[in-house]
C-alpha cells in the first residue's frame, strides 16, 4: 500500500507538471482527439461506399472502434513508461529504479504518465456512444458490468504488450519496431470485428496475441446479445497476458548490465 501511495503521489506531480503550461496541454489533448477522429472519418467514408462489411454495419463497427481506442488510450496513458523503456536501458538510468526500495512496475509507470491521452479516450467514448445510440441499444446493468470488466481486461492486455516490448530492450537495447505491429497495428486490426479476417489471422489475435479475446467477444455479446459466456470468459486472457508480461520483465532484469559508462 505504501508503494501505491507513492505511485499516486508521483502521478500527481506529473499531472501538475503537464498542467504548468495549460495551453500546451490543451493543444496536445485536442490534437490526440482530432488525429483519431480523422481515422474514424476514413472508416465512415468506407461504409458510405460499401454500406456493410461481412454483415457488420457502421454503428456496430463504431462500438468496436470506440472500445479499442478507449482501452488503448488508458493503457498508453499509464503505461507509457514501458513504451519508452529502451531509453533507460541505453542511458543506464534504469539503475536508479533498481536502487529504490519500491516496486519496479509502479516506478516505471509513474515515470511517463501522460494525461494528454485523454483526448483519444474521449474520442473513443464519443464514437462508441454514437454507435450504441445509432443501434438503439439501451445499456442494462449486465451490459455496464460487461463493459467495465472487458475495459479493464483490455487495458491489461495493452499494458502486457508494452511490458513485453520493454523486456526485449534488455537484449536488443533498442525497442523493436516489430512490436508496433501488435500495439498500434493491433489497434487498427481490432477496430473491426475480427471475424472479417481469415482464419489463421483470427487465431493469432485470439490465442497468441489475445487482442480479439478482449475486444471482439465482449463487444459481440454487447451488440448482438450472443456469445455471452465467451464475452465474459475470453477477456480474462488480457489479464493473463499482463501477468505473463510482468514475469517476463522480472526475468529480463537479470540480464541488465547497465551501460558501463
Amino acid at each position: 500500500m505504501e508503494s501505491f501511495r507513492l505511485y499516486w503521489k508521483m502521478v500527481s506531480i506529473k499531472i501538475r507538471e503537464q498542467m504548468e503550461y495549460k495551453m500546451s496541454f490543451i493543444y496536445m489533448t485536442v490534437g490526440h482527439f482530432l488525429i483519431t477522429f480523422i481515422e474514424f472519418m476514413g472508416m465512415y467514408a468506407l461504409f458510405l461506399r460499401f454500406d456493410q462489411i461481412r454483415g457488420w454495419s457502421l454503428y456496430e463497427v463504431a462500438v468496436f472502434y470506440g472500445f479499442i481506442n478507449g482501452t488503448f488510450a488508458v493503457a498508453e496513458c499509464i503505461g507509457r513508461g514501458y513504451d519508452v523503456f529502451d531509453r533507460h536501458v541505453k542511458k543506464g538510468s534504469f539503475d536508479r529504479f533498481l536502487l529504490r526500495p519500491r516496486a519496479l512496475s509502479l516506478q516505471i509507470m509513474s515515470s511517463e504518465f501522460q494525461m494528454m491521452r485523454i483526448g483519444r479516450f474521449v474520442q473513443g467514448l464519443f464514437v462508441m456512444g454514437w454507435g450504441l445510440h445509432g443501434l438503439g441499444h439501451q445499456l442494462g446493468l449486465m451490459d455496464i458490468v460487461l463493459l467495465v470488466y472487458s475495459f479493464i481486461c483490455g487495458v491489461s492486455f495493452f499494458l502486457g504488450l508494452m511490458i513485453i516490448q520493454a523486456t526485449l530492450s534488455f537484449w536488443s537495447v533498442e525497442s523493436l519496431e516489430i512490436m508496433n505491429a501488435f500495439t498500434y497495428g493491433g489497434v487498427q486490426t481490432a477496430q473491426y470485428p475480427i471475424d472479417i479476417y481469415r482464419d489463421w489471422f483470427k487465431k493469432i489475435f485470439i490465442y497468441v496475441i489475445p487482442l480479439g479475446s478482449v475486444s471482439y467477444f465482449p463487444m459481440r455479446a454487447l451488440i448482438k446479445q450472443d456469445y455471452i459466456a465467451s464475452g465474459f470468459l475470453m477477456p480474462l486472457l488480457g489479464v493473463v497476458f499482463l501477468v505473463v508480461g510482468l514475469f517476463a520483465f522480472r526475468f529480463g532484469t537479470r540480464y541488465y548490465c547497465s551501460t558501463g559508462s
